[in-house]
This record gives structure tokens, C-alpha cells and sequence, in this order.
């Protein structure tokens, strides 16, 4: 053994880290890690959940794949083999607006004219290049797998196993069409489901808002006063809806007379008022009035009038709520239990079409002033106001989204319900709110919403018959080929991707017309939760899939996952094989910038990777993940990454050095040296391995629960407390005395084992 070298005082850990690097690769040293256990009999299964290839990789990135690390090393050391496959998340609507951004493409409408084929291709690109990218940042965090086998969702295996998921829910009648009004991206022309809206959907945004007068067609001169935050559908106005048990007012103000609820008038009307009468909001129904847009042809003939709705209140607003069931979701479900009119202004750009007067034409989110002039002209308006408020945004481009009728095509979730339940409560979650939360998601969540009208996504296999009505889902790529009756030809040889595979006819079963497939896309939750599928050859090996399945454990981050990854691959493991797809769920919470501000490219308070790599080192990076409580929020920046350096890692630095620095004087060679007998050697020598021996004990149960803080923690109190502050202290004179004695060899012994000790508990 060579013996050991002076190390710098001050050490420049990044370059360090690079040096490590190189070393690792001339050796083959990852390669031999992830062979280690080949031919191990116990098997420990991991789950990559997919990262989107799409942008490099933020220091938020890096706390989540810290974790992965940590625990395939763990279980590594332990001696079980693994599968270290990593996963890419291709396809879907965060991609293509990357894409129309370096095209400089504003709309769909110029996708056309680019051209479809070009731009799925582009998009591929893109995601070939950031997979690249993260891969090679991956590496610099220290993060050991096997990047030549890394799974993509975009790839035929994977796309053609949804297929078959959807094929089998469609088997057991659980996919139909839905016409129903939903969230919708004017600039993207496409729905938002409601996982995305619920997940990340929602900004403070300002808007003009109006109070507006509806005159009662059967009490001259006295109007209901509504208030709206989405002026644009005020012209699909049909009804007006109260609270049959709520108290509302008459009032007299200025020679206007309005009803409103008692409890909102306070906060609703400006100046003086007199109540004229007090009465309940069941007094109001039924009775007509006119609309405010009841001049454009698109509102003629519609009767309005006053229904109930025990969801109104009066907390904000009049306490009397305008209903236009083609653009809200409630007020489309109103229109079915009290058989109104249904009128939808506005196209998938959202511009409204003919019979709107001066509005056809004019984008949605330009006519709120338009709108208030004509409300003042016609003597409708009581007031406009800039109103701040949450309201739902397009989590990719962050247009303010709008509610349009459409029709979409969605899973039935409560055939799939209970089974989701059940598997739930019988997975390990961590933290352990994890469960109900997962829970609380399953009992509330609606018909999963599976199709998206864009381009560069999974190819929806649902074959819609116009002339008879029936529709069929296919469920891989030869029961494709079997049923083609035209376009076979021009798609072979392409992946299952628009524009190629839209040129497959297939004879309807109904009827026997050619059928087209629908043009949509699938929600791109699909993509990802199918792979505890489709990266385990569940069709080509069954065999090999079983060995692998159900995971031990996946890990992501807790916000957004239970109602997007947990929950699609819960999803859709109920469907094909009705067990629990993991056994464990390990999730942590939200990475903020210093000052506990999300960080946004926005904001310009973003960290990229690869500056924090190189400012910090990954070493001080992650050991702060690892002492972070996963269940709060981590707090990220120059100071606080330097603290957790200054804290724990130059400690165990100035450790080593003191131990090689009087090694290399002595030319002490532990491994060739005679062991001094524990039996024989200090109190502090034997206290100190004793602490040691308790310090292994506490981190394999820590690492044993998924609780990496607990193990961190624990080595950086042994490291700075126990071995720093208290034996090499105390120990100094036995390393400066010039006899060597046995005394002095036990003091070298008992400092290299815990430090080469401390090495292989620190190396997850």
C-alpha cells in the first residue's frame, strides 16, 4: 500500500470532484458497481420515474436524483441486484412549446403550415439533446447508472404497451367520448386536464371585472345585479342562478332598483342605498329578464331566467351568479338539470365565431373593454373594477386559460376506483401523509381526461366511425397492421407518431366504412405511468417482468405526483395486473431560493446544475439533500450550500488531513501494519469505536425506514462531535510524541477505521 500524502488546507472541492471523475472513468469504476451484484440471488427493484428531457437539469433536479442514489447505492452495498435503468420523459405539449419558440411559432396554425412532420421530428430532436445533456450533468452529480440502457416514453415499446392499457379499459367499457366544457389554452388549442390544473395551474393574475344589471322583464325598472371575474362570457349569458335559502335584498340607489343577497350588499354597492323589501332567494325563481347581448344573433331567441343553485353564496360578489353553460364547467352541468341553452362563443384559439356582432372575430382575452363600453351604452354596467384573484393559467405557456365546450375522450375512473384504493393502503408512504393524501385525490378525482388536440404525443388508438357511430381501440401495432385497409405502406417504418400513423385506414367493425383514427394525442401521464410496464418487457418477457415487479421502491416529489405520477401508474397497473405497482413511496417537498421564494427562470432567482455544480461542488450539495427534512420545504442557495460545507464536510476534511499529515511523517501504512488488540488500547480509542459501531447500527435502521436525514444526521454529529471535537482533539499529543510505540500505533489504527468506516457510510 503507498503511503499516504499531505492534502491542501484549502481544498478546491470542485476541482476535486473532476479529478474523482476522471479517475472513476479510467478505472471502469461505475461499470463495476453496477455488476457488483450480477449474480446475487436478492433482488431490489427500483422505479425511475421519467425526467423530462426538455431542459437541463436545476439544482431541484438534483435533490430528487440525489435521493435515487442514494438508496440504489444503499441496497447495492447491500448486496442485491438491481436494475439501474433511467428514464426520459419525451413527449407532450412541454415540448412542443420549446420547439415553437425556436421556430418562433406562435400558434397551431403555424405548426400546420411548418409542417407537422417537421416539427414532430424537431421535437424528437430536442428531446435526444437534453437527454443527452442530462445525462452528462447526471454523471457530474455522481448519480451511477446504466445511461446506455435509459428508457425513453417516446419509444414504440412503450407507446404500443398504452395501446394495450387502453385497449383493456376499453374491453371493460371504461373509455368513452365526454362533450363537456373544460380548461382550454387559447394559444396552445388544447384541453387541460384536471391533474394540470390542479397541480400547477393556478397564478394571481388581475382582471376587470364587472357589476353588471339584468332588467326583469316582469317588474318594470328593477334588475338583478350580477358580478363577473370572466367578462368574455358575458354575451353566452342564458340564466341567472341564487340560493333558494339565502336572504336577498330590493334596493333603491340613484333611481336603479336591484335585487342582491343581504349579506353581499355591504361589500357590493358603492354609496347610499334603501332596502325596499327583504325576501328569500326561492322568491326570485323562475322569473325572467333580459340579457345583456340579447341584440346578436347568436343570442336570439334564448328565454332567460332565474334558477337555483345551492352553490351560490354571497362571500364575494352579489350573491346572485351569471350562468353561461358553454363556458363553465358548473354551468354546463346546470344546463342539464334545468334545460337551458347552450352557447359557445369561441373557437379552439379562442376567437368568437359568427352571430357575436362586433366581438366575432376578436381574441377572448382583448374584449373585456369592449364588452364594459357596450355594458355602458346600454345602461347595464353598475361598475368595473381591477379585481386580483387566483385563476388558472396554462402550466406550459401560461396563457390565462378559458372554460370551452369540447369534446374529449376519458377513462371511467370508477371502475378503476376502489381498486386504486385498495392498492393505496396496502403501499409504505413517506412521509405517511403520503397515504391519505393519495386517498383524499382518489375519492375526488373525476374521469381521467386522455386525449389532447396537438401533435407530438401518443398516438390515441381510437378508431370513430362518423357514418354508424362505433368506435374501437386497438391494442398494438399487429392488430394494426391486421386491420389496415388503406395507408399501411406509408406508415411502415415510422414510429407511432402523427402525421405517419394518421394515414391508417381500418375497416369499422359496425359498418365496415374506412375509419380514421381520432387526431388527438394522449395525455402524457399515459407515457409515464405505463413504464412499470413497458421497461420490463411485460409483453415480450412475462418471465423477467415478475422478477422486477411490483418496485420496492419509486420516489418523486410530493406536490404534484399523487394527482400525476403515483397516480397514473396506480392507474394503470389496476387495469393490467390489480395489485400495487411499489411497495414503497419515498417523496419530498418543494426546493425555494434562499429566501423561500419559488425559484423561477422568470424571476432570474432559477439555479442551473451546472453553476451550482461548479460554484459549490456536488459533494456539499448533496450532502445538504441528505440532511434536509424531505417533508418541508429546502431553501437553496450560495450561503446556505456553504453553511452545510462549513458544517460537516471541511470537519471530516481537516479529519483526514490531521490523520495523513502525521501519517505520512510516520510513514504509517495501516493495512501491512500489526493490529494493536482493542483489548489494549484506550479508553477514548474503545469509546470512540464503540460510538462507531452504534453510529452503523443507526444508519442502516435509518436507511432501512427511507429516512436519509435520520442517517445523515447521525454521521454528521459522530463526525463533528465525536471524532472531531472529542477524540482527535483529545488525542493530538499521542500522534506528536516521537516514540513508536504501541500506544501510538492504536491511536493510527482507531483513527483510520473510523474514517475508512465513516467513508462506506457516507458513500450512498
Amino acid at each position: 500500500m503507498p503511503g499516504f500524502t499531505d492534502v491542501p488546507a484549502k481544498p478546491d472541492f470542485p476541482a476535486l470532484e473532476r479529478e474523482m471523475l476522471a479517475w472513476w472513468d479510467r478505472e471502469g469504476i461505475p461499470d463495476k458497481y453496477l455488476h457488483r451484484n450480477d449474480a446475487a440471488d436478492r433482488r431490489w427493484s427500483f422505479l425511475d420515474g421519467p425526467i423530462t428531457a426538455n431542459n437541463a437539469m436545476g439544482v431541484h433536479h438534483g435533490w430528487g436524483r440525489t435521493y435515487k442514489d442514494i438508496f440504489q447505492r444503499y441496497h447495492t452495498m447491500l448486496g442485491e441486484k438491481q436494475r439501474f435503468q433511467n428514464g426520459f420523459d419525451c413527449q407532450g405539449l412541454w415540448v412542443e412549446v420549446e420547439v415553437e419558440k425556436e421556430l418562433g411559432l406562435k400558434s397551431k396554425r403555424d405548426i400546420e403550415a411548418y409542417g407537422v412532420a417537421p416539427f414532430v421530428e424537431r421535437c424528437k430532436q430536442r428531446v435526444l439533446t437534453y437527454a443527452d445533456r442530462i445525462t452528462r450533468q447526471s454523471i457530474r452529480l455522481g448519480y451511477w447508472m446504466d445511461w446506455g440502457d435509459s428508457y425513453f416514453t417516446m419509444s414504440d415499446e412503450n407507446n404500443y404497451t398504452i395501446w394495450h392499457f387502453l385497449k383493456t379499459c376499453h374491453e371493460r367499457g371504461w373509455i368513452y367520448k365526454g362533450h363537456d366544457v373544460m380548461p382550454w389554452c387559447p394559444r396552445c388549442g388544447t384541453g387541460i386536464s384536471e391533474q394540470e390544473i390542479v397541480t400547477e395551474g393556478y397564478q394571481d393574475r388581475t382582471h376587470l371585472t364587472f357589476y353588471v344589471r339584468l332588467p326583469l322583464l316582469d317588474e318594470p325598472d328593477t334588475s338583478l345585479l350580477v358580478w363577473t371575474t370572466t367578462p368574455w362570457t358575458l354575451p353566452a349569458n342564458v340564466a341567472a342562478a341564487v340560493h333558494p335559502e339565502l336572504t336577498y335584498l330590493r334596493v333603491e340607489q340613484g333611481g336603479h332598483r336591484f335585487y342582491l343577497a343581504k349579506e353581499a350588499a355591504k361589500t357590493a354597492l358603492r354609496g347610499d342605498y334603501v332596502v325596499e323589501a327583504e325576501l328569500a332567494g326561492a322568491d326570485l325563481l323562475r322569473r325572467p329578464y333580459r340579457g345583456p347581448f340579447d341584440e346578436l344573433p347568436a343570442a336570439e331567441g334564448t328565454e332567460h331566467r332565474v334558477i337555483p343553485w345551492d352553490e351560490v353564496d354571497a362571500a364575494e360578489g352579489t350573491g346572485i351568479v351569471h350562468i353561461a353553460p358553454g363556458c363553465g364547467r358548473d354551468d354546463f352541468a346546470l344546463s342539464k338539470t334545468n334545460d337551458l341553452r347552450v352557447i359557445a362563443p369561441i373557437d379552439e384559439f379562442g376567437v368568437y365565431g359568427d352571430g357575436f356582432g362586433d366581438l366575432s372575430g376578436a381574441y377572448v382575452h382583448e374584449v373585456a373593454t369592449p364588452i364594459m363600453r357596450d355594458l355602458e351604452s346600454q345602461g347595464l354596467l353598475y361598475r368595473g373594477e381591477q379585481y386580483k384573484h387566483r385563476y388558472p393559467v396554462c402550466w406550459r405557456c401560461g396563457t390565462d386559460l378559458v372554460f370551452r365546450l369540447v369534446d374529449e375522450w376519458y377513462i371511467a375512473i370508477d371502475g378503476l376506483r376502489q381498486r386504486m384504493q385498495d392498492h393505496t393502503r396496502q403501499i409504505n408512504w413517506y412521509p405517511a401523509f403520503g397515504k391519505e393524501r393519495e386517498l383524499d385525490w382518489l375519492r375526488n378525482m373525476g374521469d381521467w381526461q386522455i386525449s389532447k388536440k396537438r401533435y407530438w404525443g401518443l398516438a390515441l388508438p381510437i378508431y370513430e366511425c362518423h357514418t354508424c357511430g362505433t368506435f374501437e381501440v386497438l391494442g398494438s401495432e399487429h392488430e394494426l397492421r391486421d386491420r389496415a385497409v388503406a395507408g399501411w405502406d406509408e406508415f411502415a417504418g415510422h414510429t407511432p407518431h402523427r402525421p405517419w400513423i394518421d394515414a391508417v385506414q381500418i375497416a369499422c367493425s359496425g359498418c365496415g366504412q374506412a375509419v380514421s383514427r381520432v387526431p388527438d394525442v394522449g395525455n402524457v401521464w399515459l407515457d409515464a405511468g405505463i413504464v412499470a410496464f413497458s421497461t420490463l418487457h411485460y409483453w415480450q418477457d412475462p418471465d423477467y417482468w415478475r422478477q422486477w415487479y411490483p418496485a420496492d421502491l419509486i420516489t418523486e416529489s410530493f406536490p404534484g405526483q399523487f394527482r400525476n405520477w403515483f397516480y397514473s401508474v396506480l392507474a394503470e397497473s389496476a387495469a393490467l395486473s390489480d395489485e400495487p405497482p411499489y411497495r414503497n413511496v419515498f417523496s419530498y417537498a418543494l426546493m425555494r431560493d434562499e429566501k423561500g421564494d419559488e425559484m423561477h427562470k422568470s424571476r432570474g432567482n432559477a439555479i442551473w446544475f451546472d453553476d451550482a455544480a461548479e460554484e459549490y461542488g456536488v459533494d456539499a450539495m448533496r450532502w445538504l439533500f441528505s440532511t434536509t427534512n424531505p417533508d418541508l420545504n429546502l431553501n437553496f442557495g450560495p450561503n446556505i450550500v456553504d453553511e452545510s460545507r462549513r458544517r460537516f464536510i471541511l470537519p471530516l476534511w481537516n479529519s483526514y488531513a490531521f490523520f495523513a499529515t502525521y501519517a505520512k511523517l510516520d510513514d504509517v501504512r495501516p493495512t501491512t501494519s500489526e493490529a494493536v488488540p482493542l483489548a489494549e488500547r484506550s479508553l477514548l480509542d474503545r469509546w470512540l469505536l464503540s460510538q462507531l459501531h452504534l453510529l452503523i447500527d443507526h444508519v442502516r435502521a435509518s436507511l432501512d425506514d427511507f429516512d436519509p436525514d435520520g442517517a445523515a444526521r447521525a454521521i454528521e454529529r459522530f463526525t463533528v462531535d465525536e471524532l472531531s471535537n472529542w477524540d482527535i482533539r483529545r488525542n493530538r499529543r499521542r500522534f506528536w510524541k516521537s516514540e513508536a510505540d504501541r500506544d501510538k500505533a492504536a491511536a493510527y489504527q482507531t483513527l483510520h477505521e473510523a474514517l475508512t468506516t465513516l467513508a462506506r457510510l457516507l458513500a450512498p
